[in-house]
């Protein structure tokens, strides 16, 4: 993997906009989602999968929640709208709205969704509520649920599930680890010294492992079930470890993880079975602020400072995707991939949320995996018609 991949090592190539095109482009967007005039800017936003059932088979599957905070008119809010994968674009009316608090604190910071597609968790500067989707009456709402566990834990900066919705951890600025048995909130792990203030957390494919990084470029590794910390990761006293997410293809058990090392932005992977380092290439010459990888983990995503963002294809290491000024010189302050489409969501704290589909080669679906399988198996069943045919005509 050493070597450098930079931004000028593309294959395909997101089209780049002028400042004043992205501009009125994000204007539009924040009057389409609800500007400042009527409901808050979007300060977070995350991707919510139904798993499939029967319960409601007409209510989309493709949602996203917003978080947004307050103005003049209104509180701040959690938002729930349609993803219309088609145009790749949000629909302009909320599905459902729920007031998260009504003081300038209670605007929500992060949002994790859980697994199931049936609850999530918002992060605000008092503490972290859990809301509740309830699909009835054929549309869907936003409930408050108990959470007392979690209402007054204070800001916290990270929050994530486990793969199979069984844990729940929080990071906070004070550098406090929780992790919960979920849904019970049983407590697994209370650390109040676990770093100074942290950065990035994960949690690995199979629940084994967590990973959390700290604002010093610390990095710890934590065993879940034993609810104690494994390992620090080595570092040169150069270096700052600073995003971090572990692969979820199933078969690399890899950690990707953003290092600064002098005056150099490293992407870096680590082999989990022995916590040493890989490999590692340049990407972008800008820092980088946030890192997300794929549900099927062929890609990786990298925010920078300044508002562009490039996608990894990780089985090449190589960039497929580079989209320029998507925040306008804004930090990008989070990116997550759609769970059924190559598209991301990204947001900043300026610009709010952006919807950017990807230049990468789409998902198989199901049906086309089944539809290949029935063409070959045909295929295979008239050659081997006109085989024996052609044969018995010779005897």
């Amino acid at each position: 993997m050493a070597g450098n991949g930079g931004e000028g090592a593309v294959g395909k190539v997101a089209v780049s906009y002028t400042h004043l095109d992205v501009y009125k482009r994000q204007c539009c967007a924040m009057a389409g989602n609800g500007g400042e005039g009527a409901v808050g800017k979007v300060a977070c936003a995350a991707w919510i999968r139904r798993r499939d059932d029967d319960e409601l088979p007409d209510v989309s599957r493709r949602l996203v929640a917003f978080g947004r905070g307050a103005t003049a008119s209104s509180p701040p809010l959690v938002d729930l709208l349609e993803f219309d994968a088609k145009a790749s674009a949000l629909a302009s009316e909320s599905l459902a709205r729920v007031v998260v608090g009504e003081e300038a604190d209670d605007t929500p910071h992060a949002i994790a969704v859980h697994p199931g597609g049936r609850e999530l968790v918002c992060a605000t500067a008092k503490g972290c509520r859990v809301f509740k989707l309830v699909y009835r009456d054929f549309g869907i709402h936003l409930i408050s649920s108990d959470a007392s566990e979690l209402q007054s834990v204070g800001p916290q900066k990270c929050l994530t599930f486990s793969t199979d919705g069984a844990k729940f951890a929080i990071g906070g600025e004070d550098g406090h680890l929780r992790i919960f048995h979920w849904p019970s909130l049983n407590v697994i792990l209370d650390e109040p010294k676990a770093h100074k203030s942290f950065r990035d957390m994960d949690i690995s494919l199979d629940s084994e492992f967590l990973v959390s990084t700290s604002n010093d470029g610390s990095a710890r590794i934590w065993k879940i079930d034993e609810g104690s910390p494994l390992r620090n990761l080595t570092r040169s006293s150069d270096e700052k470890i600073e995003c971090c997410r572990f692969s979820k293809d199933g078969t690399k058990p890899f950690l990707f993880c953003t290092l600064v090392k002098g005056h150099n932005v490293l992407t870096m992977a680590v082999d989990i079975s022995n916590w040493k380092r890989i490999g590692y290439k340049k990407f972008s010459a800008k820092p980088i602020s946030t890192l997300s990888v794929s549900l099927d983990g062929k890609y990786l995503a990298l925010g920078n400072g300044v508002g562009d963002f490039c996608v990894v294809e990780v089985k090449k290491m190589q960039v497929a995707h580079w989209s320029k000024m998507v925040h306008l010189g804004s930090p990008i302050s989070s990116i997550e991939f759609c769970p059924t489409e190559r598209v991301v969501i990204s947001t900043s704290h300026k610009w709010g949320a952006e919807i950017t589909k990807l230049d990468v080669p789409p998902e198989w679906k199901v049906w086309q995996i089944w539809l290949v399988l029935i063409s070959l198996f045909v295929s295979s069943a008239v050659l081997f018609y006109l085989f024996f045919k052609h044969a018995r005509i010779n005897l």
